[in-house]
């Protein structure tokens, strides 16, 4: 069965600006901890986040951190967003979890919208399906059960079956994941779940994920000849005033037939 994303924002550092902004005045001021926790005002979180990431002083942001439960990805996916090393995961398990009543899975949208690949692919999920209750079964028969038998038969399901997953992440590493993954040359999968994290972040953090997302909203796209060609869009989609300077060509000087000639000789 198809199966759909979601994103929850679950949990997240308590009044997280002010506690970046107490740990980095606490980096710069002679005072005690009881008195800064009295001298940060509201108007003052944001000077101090803007200036940490302008200095590029990012520890301090790392003492805010955030907690998402997403279901409804492929294990395609998941592969991809445990990569992100600085987080914790805890992932439902293929081993301790059996799929016999049947596992639901990811369709890709360019599959979905053709009629004749879609039916193909959902065969194939099907034929996958029996294949894993075959080897179950099978494996019972021999006195291998439970977990044991799981284990084994996963190895027939595809990266296309559906998993649920709780991520943990400070605000710093989501700051590198959605310049990383809100990218349009990311994955599509990865770059839906990136954007529906990201909007849930700007809600209970408004300050620190002002201008998160990806790469290029406030800089040339760091990708060169890999852009995806479309930086402009992007930055409108995301409201970014960032507009890139455009270089002057230097125009090469204009060679006589004689000069060419010398060089040619």
């Amino acid at each position: 069965m198809e199966s759909k994303l979601k994103v929850f924002l679950v949990r997240h550092t308590p009044y997280p600006e002010e506690t970046i902004a107490m740990a980095a005045k606490l980096c710069y001021s002679p005072s005690d901890i009881e008195s800064l926790r009295g001298k940060i005002e509201t108007r003052d979180q944001k000077a101090f986040v803007e200036k940490l990431v302008k200095i590029g002083h990012m520890s301090p942001i790392e003492h805010a951190s955030f907690t998402f439960a997403i279901e409804g990805i492929s294990r395609a996916c998941s592969h991809q967003l445990v990569r992100h090393r600085l987080a914790s995961y805890s992932q439902q398990s293929q081993r301790y979890v059996s799929e016999e009543a049947g596992f639901d899975y990811i369709i890709p949208p360019v599959i979905k919208d053709d009629k004749e690949l879609k039916v193909f692919f959902e065969k194939f999920m099907a034929e996958a399906q029996e294949t894993y209750n075959y080897l179950v079964k099978k494996l019972n028969e021999k006195g291998i059960k439970g977990e044991a038998a799981n284990q084994d038969a996963r190895f027939a399901l595809p990266n296309a079956a559906e998993t649920k997953i709780m991520v943990t992440m400070n605000a710093r590493e989501l700051l590198h994941f959605f310049r990383q993954r809100c990218c349009y040359r990311a994955q599509w999968e990865i770059r839906n779940m990136a954007q529906q994290m990201l909007f849930l972040v700007k809600k209970a953090a408004p300050i620190i994920f002002e201008k998160a997302g990806p790469a290029c909203l406030f800089a040339p796209c760091p990708e060169g000849e890999m852009n995806c060609g479309d930086a402009k869009k992007i930055r409108k989609i995301y409201g970014s005033p960032y507009k890139e300077r455009k270089t002057k060509r230097i125009k090469k000087p204009k060679i006589s037939i004689t000069q060419k000639r010398l060089f040619q000789e």
